[in-house]
C-alpha cells in the first residue's frame, strides 16, 4: 500500500508511535516560527527550559502583529524578542520585513520538511510541500529545544482538483468552496492533501492561499505536492537547491476524497460571522460597501497585488469606500514600487499600509459602525475587525478590487477585459532586514526585558478534590478571539498575563474576570468546537491565571485543547451533550478522587447545587494525563 504526501513526510520524521489514524505520534521538527503576538510568551517559556541554543535546522522570530507603537510596550517586546533571538540562535525578522507566513514561504520554506509555528496559519507552508502545523507557544518552545512534537496521527483527505479556473475566479474561491462543504469543524483530526490535474495550474502563492485558510477547517494542516510549480517558485527565489520532489505514491490510500471541478467554480464570499458561511458573490451583488481591505497572510503575495492593480489601474475607489492595501512582505512592496504598480494603487485612492498583519487581527483600520467590510483575509469572527457591529465578508482580491470601484459588492466576472497575471521568473531578493543569530559563545549577551513583560502563570499539580463554581456558560464555536480578545488596545499587553486576564472572555460575559476573582476560579461550560481560531495560548494562560480548573464542552478545537492540557487545565467533554442544558451559572461543581479519575480517562462530576451527576470524557493520551496530573507541560518536563 502506497503512501500519500502527508504520510511520507510524517514517516521520515517519526520518532514515536505508529502511523495509525487517531493514535498519538511524535515527530521531529525541522523549522519553527513565532510572531510577536505569541513570541514573547514562547521565548519566556523557552528560557524556562534552560537550553542555551535552539536545536532546529532553523528558527525564525517575526515581528508582524503588534506594529502600532502608541506607547513603549510593543517596541519593548520587539527588543526582547530581538535580544533573546540573538542569544539563543534564532533568526530575527525586523518590523517591515513582512508577515511571517509570506516571508517564510519566500525565504525559508523547504519541501519535505516539518514546520511548527506559534500561529494558526502556519499551514501556509503546505503550499510548497511542507508539513506545516500551527501550535501553542509552549509546544514551539519545546521544539526549539530539540523536543519532539506530539499530535494525533491525522486521517488524510484527498481533494481532487479537476479542470482550471475561469477568469476572475481564484484560489480563494477554491478554499471557500472546501469550507462551504466541510465547515469550520469538519477538518478536526485531518490533513487536506490537494491532488489532480488542476493542481498543476496553481502557482505556489495560490496554493499557499488554500493551505493558509485550511486552518479555518480546524484541520491539522493542508499540503500540496512539491512539483514543477514548486521548483519554479524556488528558482525565482534563488533557492533552487532547497527543492526536492514530493508526490504521493500511485497507489496511495486516503480516508476520504473530495472532487472539485475548478471550471464550475464562481466567485464566492464568506458571510458574517464565520468562514464557512459561504455563498456566491452574485447572490450578494448590489450590497453597499463601506470598506475594502486587501492583504493579510492569505492574499498579500506579489501575484495577489498585481491582480488587484490590474483591476484598480485607471480607476478610483468609490467616494464612500475606504480602501486599504497591505503588501505581504518587503519583497512584494519593493517589486510593486519598481514596476510602477504601487503608483497605480495609490492613484486609485488606496491607502497603503505597512507589510504587516494589520486589520486582519484588529490592529487598526476598524470600519464604521454597521459597516459592510470586504476583506481578503481568513477570518471574519464577530468583533475581530475592532467594530463589533461590522459585517465582514471574506472575498478574493478580484472581488475586493472591483467592489471598491463600484461601491457595492460586484461579481468580477462582469468585466470584459481579463489580464492574466503570471508569477515572475525572478523575485527581488534582499534579506537585509532578517538578522542572522550570533555565532559562537553568547552567554554574556544580555536579554532586554521591558517593564511590561511579566512572568507567565504556572499550573500546580492536580489535587484529589477539584471543585469550584460555574463561572460562565457559552455557546458553540467560541473562538480564541472571544476567550482572549486581541484588539489594538490589548495586543501591547500580550506579555502581561495579569493585565490581559481582566479581559478574558469579556466578549461573551463581561463579568467573567470579576466572577473568577470573587470565587477563586472555577469552571467554564461551553458548546461545540470551543477554542476555534487562533493558536494563542493566552486563551489558556489567562483562564489559568484566573483559577480556571477545567472546561466542560461538547467538543474542542485542536490547538486550544492542546494549550489547555499544556497548562494543566482539564478539557472535559460531555458524554451526554444534553447535560450541557442542565447546568446554570454559579452552580457548584465537584470532582472527588480526581487523580484516579483522570488516570482512568472518565470523570464523574457532581453538581452540588442541583444534585445532578455528569459523566465527562477526558479524551487525552497517557502522556497528556501525566501532564495534567503534574500541572502542565513545563512541570512535566522539569520532573
Amino acid at each position: 500500500m502506497g503512501l500519500n504526501i502527508a504520510q511520507k513526510i510524517i514517516k521520515s520524521h517519526l520518532i514515536k508511535g505508529e502511523m495509525v489514524a487517531g493514535t498519538e505520534i511524535a515527530i521531529k521538527i525541522d523549522q519553527t516560527l513565532t510572531q510577536d503576538s505569541t513570541g514573547t510568551m514562547a521565548y519566556l517559556q523557552f528560557e524556562a527550559l534552560g537550553i542555551e541554543k535552539v536545536k532546529t535546522k532553523r528558527s525564525v522570530a517575526y515581528i508582524d502583529h503588534n506594529m502600532l507603537q502608541s506607547g513603549p510596550e510593543n517596541a519593548d517586546d520587539h527588543l526582547y524578542i530581538q535580544t533573546v533571538a540573538k542569544k539563543h540562535g534564532i533568526y530575527f525578522s525586523k518590523p517591515g520585513s513582512g508577515i511571517c507566513h509570506q516571508v517564510n514561504l519566500e525565504r525559508f520554506s523547504v519541501p519535505g520538511e516539518t514546520l511548527l509555528g506559534s500561529d494558526s496559519h502556519t499551514p501556509t507552508g503546505g503550499g510548497i510541500g511542507m508539513l506545516a502545523i500551527g501550535a501553542g507557544g509552549l509546544d514551539v518552545a519545546v521544539a526549539m529545544g530539540g523536543g519532539e512534537y506530539y499530535l494525533n496521527m491525522p486521517s488524510v483527505v484527498k481533494v481532487n482538483l479537476n479542470g482550471s479556473l475561469r477568469p476572475f475566479v481564484s484560489a480563494k474561491d477554491i478554499i471557500l468552496e472546501v469550507l462551504r462543504r466541510q465547515t469550520v469543524k469538519g477538518g478536526v483530526g485531518k490533513v487536506y492533501e490537494y491532488s489532480g490535474e488542476g493542481v498543476k495550474t496553481l502557482t505556489v502563492p495560490e496554493r499557499a492561499t488554500i493551505t493558509n485558510m485550511g486552518a479555518e477547517l480546524g484541520a491539522t494542516t493542508s499540503v500540496f505536492p512539491a512539483d514543477e510549480q514548486a521548483l519554479r517558485f524556488l528558482k525565482a527565489q534563488d533557492r533552487e537547491s532547497d527543492y526536492i520532489l514530493i508526490a504521493p505514491d500511485v497507489d496511495a490510500v486516503y480516508e476520504e476524497e473530495i472532487e472539485i471541478d475548478l471550471s464550475k467554480l464562481a466567485p464566492l464570499a464568506a458571510c458574517p460571522h464565520s468562514p464557512d458561511s459561504v455563498v456566491t458573490v452574485a447572490s450578494l451583488a448590489g450590497m453597499k460597501v463601506n470598506q475594502v481591505a486587501i492583504g493579510s497572510c492569505t492574499n498579500s503575495s506579489y501575484v495577489d497585488m498585481m491582480k488587484t492593480r490590474s483591476i484598480l489601474k485607471g480607476n478610483t475607489a468609490a467616494e464612500d469606500v475606504s480602501l486599504v492595501i497591505a503588501p505581504g512582505s518587503k519583497q512584494v512592496l519593493t517589486m510593486l514600487a519598481q514596476n510602477g504598480a504601487l503608483a497605480d494603487l495609490v492613484k486609485s485612492g488606496a491607502r497603503i499600509l505597512e507589510c504587516a498583519c494589520g486589520p486582519c487581527i484588529g490592529m487598526g483600520q476598524s470600519p464604521v459602525n454597521e459597516a459592510v467590510s470586504l476583506r481578503t483575509f481568513n477570518r471574519n469572527f464577530e468583533g475581530r475587525s475592532g467594530t463589533k457591529s461590522a459585517k465582514v465578508y471574506l472575498v478574493s482580491p478580484e472581488v475586493a478590487a472591483i467592489s471598491a470601484i463600484k461601491g457595492y459588492i460586484t461579481d468580477p466576472t462582469i468585466l470584459n477585459e481579463f489580464e492574466e497575471i503570471k508569477m515572475p521568473d525572478k523575485f527581488f531578493i534582499n534579506d537585509n532586514t532578517i538578522i542572522a543569530p550570533e555565532k559562537g559563545d553568547t552567554k554574556d549577551l544580555k536579554v532586554v526585558r521591558g517593564p511590561n513583560i511579566k512572568p507567565f502563570p504556572m499550573a500546580k499539580a492536580l489535587l484529589e478534590v477539584v471543585e469550584g463554581k460555574v463561572l460562565t456558560i457559552v455557546g458553540g464555536n467560541v473562538t480564541t478571539d472571544h476567550i482572549m480578545p486581541s484588539n489594538a488596545k490589548l495586543l501591547p499587553y500580550r506579555s502581561n498575563i495579569p493585565y490581559l486576564a481582566n479581559y478574558c472572555l469579556t466578549p461573551c460575559d463581561e463579568a467573567f474576570p470579576d466572577k473568577a476573582k470573587k470565587y477563586g476560579g472555577g469552571f467554564i461550560v461551553a458548546g461545540e468546537n470551543y477554542g476555534q481560531g487562533s493558536s494563542r495560548e493566552h486563551a489558556a494562560l489567562a483562564p489559568l491565571f484566573l483559577g480556571v480548573r477545567g472546561v466542560l464542552a461538547k467538543s474542542f478545537a485542536r490547538i486550544h485543547k492542546a494549550n489547555l492540557i499544556n497548562n494543566g487545565i482539564l478539557p472535559l467533554v460531555f458524554e451526554n451533550p444534553k447535560d450541557y442544558e442542565t447546568i446554570k451559572t454559579l452552580d457548584d461543581l465537584k470532582i472527588e478522587g480526581a487523580i484516579s479519575q483522570v488516570e482512568n480517562g472518565i470523570v464523574t462530576m457532581k453538581n452540588m447545587t442541583s444534585g445532578l451527576e455528569y459523566k465527562l470524557l477526558l479524551e487525552v493520551t497517557d502522556r497528556q494525563k501525566n501532564m495534567l496530573l503534574k500541572g502542565g507541560l513545563l512541570n512535566s518536563l522539569k520532573k
